[in-house]
């Protein structure tokens, strides 16, 4: 859309008026413009910048998306973020992080999935969705949230956990087994199965979960990765199996590709922001299409900076080193901060997450306050009050 000239000092863009600090310059939202995320299948265009980040559930069964997804994502889908991103889904049944946690790992896993977004994607505009795939490793078996979320014996529902060295997450916590030559391929078959299941349903985007402390992070982090084979060690040996996961998936998925990291273990001599931002470079050179940059979650003993923003900066060092689309995420929950992220260049994408399940019409707010427009069902056109009546466009309803 066409920004109007109004004076030597503003612009009209979506109906509002914009003023930066320079009275001499003219600026529209950012947030609030088309954004192309590449793909070897064609470029896949976001509406906006604003992407609902994965949440998880602990709603399904046996890995199975329930009503509760179809509700959910029904609302997501509708809600006006430019990308939805499903919640971590766990590519063979051990990997999930509790009994509750969705799955993609076998013909029934997949069906149900795609029988209820199916169905919530023709209850909402189009709007592109991705699914972040994942390991839980040592941070498997574990109850839901509202049960404690610590871990759980055999007796209780839970399973033996797997992990590139046999170091529990917590010291009172029976430790996972160390994954083998034969485990270690496995896991690897089964994210490429996975990718291409998402793939087969019409999933637009991968994201691989390699953050929060689980598998792929374990691997990563000095802190829980002890092993002496060719996977731990040096930093080439820690990143060898995401790479090799992220190589194998690149070769059978065509849609856009990328990964979700922990820029930092927030613990004197873990993974770091440096070792993130090569890593990202890597990855970028084998094909990755964005990074979506998260923090911490691999060691109890973490020390979190926690405050508003407090994730930007590793997400602007990595955008800055890598060159890759930078999806920054964390404590960003007003759409001027938003704004002032992407006009400063810290990122090219924002994402938020317990923000739109505590207002699921986040989206449509945002876009009232800066002038933006978002894509709305027609069942919901007439519900915009006086003083925001273009945020869904140009539409017309009717009333005899």
């Amino acid at each position: 859309m066409q920004a109007k000239a109004l004076a030597s000092n503003c612009v009209y863009f979506h109906r509002k008026v914009f003023k930066t600090a320079n009275s001499k310059q003219t600026i529209m939202s950012l947030l609030f413009s088309e954004y192309q995320l590449p793909a070897p299948n064609g470029p896949l265009k976001l509406a906006n910048r604003i992407v609902i980040a994965p949440m998880c559930q602990y709603s399904a069964d046996h890995g199975r998306a329930t009503d509760w997804h179809l509700a959910h994502w029904t609302s997501l889908l509708n809600s006006g973020a430019g990308l939805v991103i499903l919640e971590a889904t766990a590519v063979t049944e051990e990997g999930r992080i509790s009994p509750g946690c969705l799955g993609l790992w076998n013909d029934a896993t997949a069906e149900a999935l795609q029988d209820k977004l199916g169905r919530a994607r023709k209850l909402a505009p189009h709007v592109p969705v991705a699914i972040q795939i994942s390991h839980a490793g040592r941070k498997a078996s574990s109850a839901a949230p509202w049960h404690g979320g610590q871990l759980l014996d055999s007796a209780h529902g839970g399973w033996q956990a797997l992990a590139p060295s046999a170091l529990p997450h917590l010291s009172t916590e029976m430790p996972p087994t160390e994954l083998d030559a034969a485990g270690l391929d496995r896991i690897k078959n089964a994210f490429v199965k996975t990718a291409e299941r998402a793939q087969d349903m019409g999933i637009e985007m991968v994201e691989l979960h390699a953050a929060h402390g689980y598998l792929l992070h374990q691997f990563l982090s000095p802190i829980s990765n002890k092993r002496s084979d060719a996977y731990g060690g040096s930093f080439e040996n820690r990143t060898r199996f995401i790479r090799e996961i992220f190589d194998a998936v690149r070769a059978k998925f065509n849609g856009v590709l990328g990964i979700r990291l922990s820029a930092t273990d927030w613990v004197e001599d873990g993974w770091t922001p440096e070792e993130t931002a090569d890593l990202s470079v890597r990855l970028k050179a084998a094909g990755a299409n964005f990074v979506h940059i998260s923090s911490g979650g691999v060691a109890a003993q973490q020390k979190i900076a926690i405050g508003p923003e407090y994730q930007v900066p590793f997400a602007k060092t990595v955008k800055d080193k890598s060159g890759l689309p930078t999806i920054a995420v964390g404590l960003i929950t007003e759409a001027q901060q938003a704004e002032a992220i992407l006009q400063r260049g810290d990122a090219n994408l924002i994402a938020f997450a317990r923000a739109f399940l505590f207002n699921p019409r986040w989206a449509w707010q945002a876009a009232a306050e800066l002038g933006g427009v978002v894509q709305a069902s027609e069942q919901y056109w007439r519900c915009l009050p006086r003083e925001a009546q273009s945020v869904f466009g140009n539409v017309k309803i009717g009333m005899r």
